[in-house]
């Protein structure tokens, strides 16, 4: 039913935000021809500022045989935007009823053999493709951001998603140069995103505690766990620190600690204190630096990390 991943050739990415722009920007360095649907014209100009800015990143990582700017289309009328579409990722607002009126659509313009995929990080395929008309071929597909560098992908079906469009998907997205995660079973938050809130939960608690400034929690992390992280996930980093008894001994050393009382992983109260606290933290953090630029030294960073970990591995 559904055609060869590797034939893919035109790709129609929905929503004009970072997420949606980072797609775009991703697909056409993978050479691939790119509609992208904005739903308004005036969101032009931001769209192709993250276009530019995800470029410039994507030149230096190497672009695909074939790549170009010049393969992208834009459009604001959704049935023009899906004409001849082969695959679709679709990073609309996380509105859960945008979300439906959006795949209702769909689902009646786009022939059944096309997958569409969601960014969605917060909402369950299964609620999204409730009104949907051929929910068999619709599957999550989140992206980490940026999506045009960080190469996770979560995909996951709904109730009514056919196995076969969830392993098409995989199959698609490897083809495109990212890392796809098939998940077991539809949960909230899927697993990345859960991984990274049981984290923000900690930064919150300790924050809100006066324990850490956000400064702190930074640099804790960015000189602890996560240049090890590039290299090995939490689980092989536990494993391997343990030298040769690796998991069994941790687990055996280590384990009756995990009762004792440093987490507090229920949410915090959000209130006005921690808040301004959380803002006022980044802010000191960020200084007179724009957006633009912090995000630009994000990629610049983000780049010479993944060219270091591909020059290794191919060692």
């Amino acid at each position: 039913m559904y055609s060869d991943p590797s034939n893919v050739t035109r790709v129609t990415s929905i929503g004009a935000g970072p997420i949606g722009g980072g797609w775009a920007a991703h697909f056409l360095a993978r050479g691939y021809d790119v509609t992208a649907y904005l739903h308004d014209a005036g969101e032009t100009d931001a769209f192709n500022s993250i276009l530019d800015t995800a470029w410039g990143s994507l030149t230096e990582l190497g672009l695909a045989e074939g790549a170009s700017l010049d393969r992208l289309r834009i459009v604001t009328d959704l049935d023009e935007a899906l004409e001849g579409a082969e695959f679709v990722q679709e990073s609309a607002p996380e509105r859960l009823e945008i979300k439906q009126a959006l795949y209702k659509r769909m689902g009646d313009i786009l022939p059944a053999s096309v997958i569409i995929a969601s960014s969605t990080s917060g909402l369950t395929m299964s609620e999204i493709q409730a009104t949907c008309a051929t929910p068999e071929r619709t599957v999550i597909g989140h992206p980490f951001n940026p999506p045009y560098l960080l190469p996770l992908v979560e995909i996951v079906g709904g109730e009514k998603t056919d196995p076969e469009a969830v392993a098409w998907a995989g199959k698609f997205f490897e083809v495109a140069g990212k890392a796809p995660l098939l998940m077991k079973k539809e949960i909230p938050g899927f697993v990345a995103t859960r991984l990274q809130e049981a984290l923000w939960r900690e930064a919150l608690h300790m924050v809100a505690n006066g324990e850490a400034t956000p400064e702190d929690i930074d640099i804790a992390l960015m000189n602890g766990p996560a240049p090890r992280m590039v290299s090995q996930g939490q689980c092989m980093a536990f494993h391997v620190a343990c030298g040769e008894g690796g998991m069994a001994t941790n687990l055996d050393q280590f384990g009756p600690a995990l009762k004792l009382p440093w987490t507090r992983l229920d949410a915090p109260e959000l209130t006005r204190d921690l808040r301004d606290r959380m803002v006022n933290g980044c802010n000191a953090i960020a200084g007179e630096r724009h957006f633009e630029d912090m995000a630009a030294q994000r990629d610049r960073e983000i780049v010479a990390v993944l060219r270091a970990l591909r020059e290794t591995r191919l060692a």
